[in-house]
Order: C-alpha cells, then structure tokens, then sequence
C-alpha cells in the first residue's frame, strides 16, 4: 500500500513514520505539512491511502478529503472528536483519535486495505473490460484523474514510464497513470512497433525521438519532440539501432 500521512505537527508525524515503517505491506510512505503539499504530491505520486490531520493551516483535513484522487482512501487521525460525523459522511474509512495506541493503528490499516481491497476488485472488473476493449485502433483508453475513460491517441504518447505497481502515460502536458506494469504495456499488441524500451525505467514513443547525444559508459540520452530528455542505459543502447 502506497500511504501518505498529513499533519502540520512534527512531533504526530515522526510518531507515525516510526510506527508505520514496521509495516512490511507499505510499499511508500510520503509525508506533508499542509493540504497545499499534500496536493502537490498526490499529482506527482499514485497513492492508494491517506492518512489526514483535520486542523491544519489553510485547508482543513476535510477539505482536503473532498479533492483527493478517485480511488484514493482515506482515514482521519486528529485529537478532536467533534468533526468524526462529517469524516464518516465524507466516506472516511476510520477515525482516529489521538492519542492512539499502535494496536488501533493497525486496525486502521487493515480497514484501508480491505476498503481498498474492495475498490480494486471493482476496478479489476473495468480493467477486464477494458481489456477486451483494447485496443482500440491507435488510441489507449485509459481513466483520467475524474475517473472518466479517454481514448488516448497513441501517436500522441511520447514515453511511458514505470511508477512502482503503475506505469506513467506522458502524453504532454498530460500524464495518466495506469495500475499495469510497463513489460505489460510494452507487450500490448497496440504499442509493440510503436515503443523501444531505452531504460529498465522507461520506454518511447520511436516516432517522437528527435535527438541522441552519446554520454560516458556507453549510455545516451535522447531529447523527445517535447523537449523531455529521458537516459538510454546501456543494457538497452542497441535497441535504438532501429529507431535511427
């Protein structure tokens, strides 16, 4: 599980950094001060779980809950008892009230999981579904952050890179995220003759390289039609041979 724990406190943040790192099932555990970085990370990080403060400064714990990613859960961990009603009709998985012991955090762990559990058999049934509807000539269909399914031109999809159990879909200035690994993707019938794999990180679009510059070791870097520079590794130099 992917975790991100908000709270304007060092002091509550260092206590639950400590008892969450004993947690084998937390892949990534961020960290923010406020909902304003807490935002900004969501944009740049999948997250499964978030873990919300509720008195911050600026936004609240359940503003902040209205403007999480869909298919992100959350629980709240506060000292006031007060705001527990709007938590739970904010669709909150648990509440807990500080000061807690490691025992009840756990349990609200094992309440996101099966909450999550729960969320990723019913995507389990769109992604079959969308299995069986890929592909779609020359488009990827994949979900945007509102959860509506776009049909992604793939002439338009620049690279493609790995994000831990997610691969990034760069199609600039977009960027769509996507729960499949990038073996996964670069076997797809839609993007095999379409993407050379330049790094174990990362793969392109050969239509959109526009430059190679050779660096030391045998590596490269290669400049994309947008301007992004992404590095060849060696292992994978050879596979460019083709793209020119």
């Amino acid at each position: 599980m992917r975790l991100l724990i908000v709270d304007d406190e060092p002091p509550a943040l260092a206590k639950l950094r400590h008892l969450l790192q004993r947690d084998a099932g937390i892949s990534w555990l961020g960290e923010a001060g406020d909902a304003a970085q807490a935002l900004r990370m969501l944009a740049e990080q999948p997250v499964d779980a978030v873990l919300l403060d509720i008195q911050m400064p600026g936004q609240s714990g359940l503003e902040l809950a209205l403007q999480l990613p869909p298919g992100v859960v959350c629980a709240f961990s506060t000292a006031y008892d007060e705001y527990a009603v709007q938590a739970f009709e904010l669709n909150a998985v648990d509440y807990l009230l500080k000061p807690y012991t490691p025992e009840r955090l756990a349990e609200c762990l094992r309440r996101l999981r099966a909450r999550l559990g729960q969320r990723q058999q019913a995507r389990g049934s769109l992604l079959s579904a969308l299995q069986q509807l890929q592909p779609v000539a020359a488009h990827w269909l994949v979900e945007n952050r509102r959860g509506a399914l776009v049909k992604l031109p793939m002439s338009e999809l620049q690279w493609v890179a790995a994000a831990d159990n997610y691969i990034e879909l760069h199609a600039p200035p977009e960027c769509f995220l996507e729960r499949r690994s990038l073996a996964d993707f670069l076997a797809h019938p839609a993007a095999q003759g379409l993407f050379v794999r330049v790094h174990r990180s990362h793969a392109v679009n050969a239509a959109h390289i526009r430059a190679i510059a050779p660096l030391p070791h045998g590596e490269a870097q290669l400049t994309l039609s947008c301007g992004a520079q992404l590095r060849v590794s060696r292992s994978y130099r050879s596979q460019l041979a083709p793209a020119g």
